[in-house]
């Protein structure tokens, strides 16, 4: 006779529609149209290096012809400060912004998070700072990643520089994008020391996930074993033959799944410690 161990009660949250396809930026156009038919002047938020690289300009040409206006951010750095913060909530304003699509790293699509909620509401950064604190609705969002990593395409956390050696986290249900694209051709170009880097950020991402007691339940087990399997299968790959897209998509969706786990079974001490140490 087997005997069945009762699960603990759970609630489980994430973005409602990602799309995983090599090539899908070039048809982001469409993709908006089908899911934001109201949207006419978009934000495309991103960082310089990025923009140097010439793969903005197939989504922008895209979302230009579904008849999108299109204005680009592009001074986003790493560990973004407020101050970037605000500056991109300005320029959002300033040109009328109902789209914020988030296309880079983790600090980028964080910024675009801040921006998609700052941009119609009379609160403030400062006020917006812990667990549960934004106020009201925001703009719609997309995130697109360009790094394999911090899987903050799918998470409802911004974290932002606050001072010399502190930064500070905005975590609500906000947050979460409305639509997350997976396009390997954007990760082409990352060199083998970044490809590493992050891919074993999102590995940690998992380890974490599955090893937390806090909120621990069956999906982000099952996503996170998941994420580790893809990322452990293909990292080595990806480094050493950095133009393999099918392991540079398996690598995107794997930190993808790593950030589904961790949304909502908490990362602890390794990330934890991350937030004073990567201040300094």
């Amino acid at each position: 006779m087997t005997t069945t161990t009762a699960l603990g009660a759970f609630t489980f949250s994430t973005v409602p529609h990602i799309v995983s396809e090599i090539g899908a930026v070039k048809r982001i156009g469409a993709l908006v149209q089908q899911h934001f038919p109201k949207a006419r002047r978009a934000l495309v938020v991103t960082d310089g290096g990025f923009l140097k690289t010439g793969l903005v300009d197939a989504p922008i040409a895209s979302l230009k012809e579904a008849g999108l206006s299109v204005s680009i951010f592009s001074d986003v750095v790493a560990d973004p400060p407020e101050t970037v913060v605000l500056q991109a909530v300005a320029d959002a304003r300033k040109n009328e912004i109902d789209l914020v699509i988030g296309l880079g790293g983790g600090s980028s699509m964080d910024v675009a998070k801040l921006i998609a909620v700052l941009v119609d509401s009379e609160q403030d950064l400062k006020s917006m700072y812990g667990i549960g604190n934004v106020k009201g609705s925001r703009v719609p969002l997309v995130q697109i990643p360009t790094t394999a990593g911090t899987g903050s395409e799918v998470t409802p956390i911004s974290i932002v520089t606050t001072g010399a050696t502190t930064k500070m986290g905005v975590v609500s249900p906000q947050l979460y994008a409305d639509l997350a694209i997976l396009d390997a051709e954007l990760t082409i170009g990352l060199p083998p020391k970044v490809t590493a880097a992050t891919g074993i950020d999102a590995m940690v991402h998992a380890i974490e996930a599955y090893t937390t007691k806090l909120k621990k339940n069956p999906l982000s087990d099952m996503l996170a074993r998941q994420a580790l399997a893809l990322l452990s299968d293909n990292i080595i790959t990806a480094c050493e033959d950095g133009k393999n897209l099918a392991a540079r998509q398996a690598m995107l969706l794997g930190a993808m799944l790593g950030g589904q786990s961790f949304a909502n079974a908490p990362c602890a001490a390794v990330h934890a410690l991350a937030y004073p140490i990567g201040g300094i």
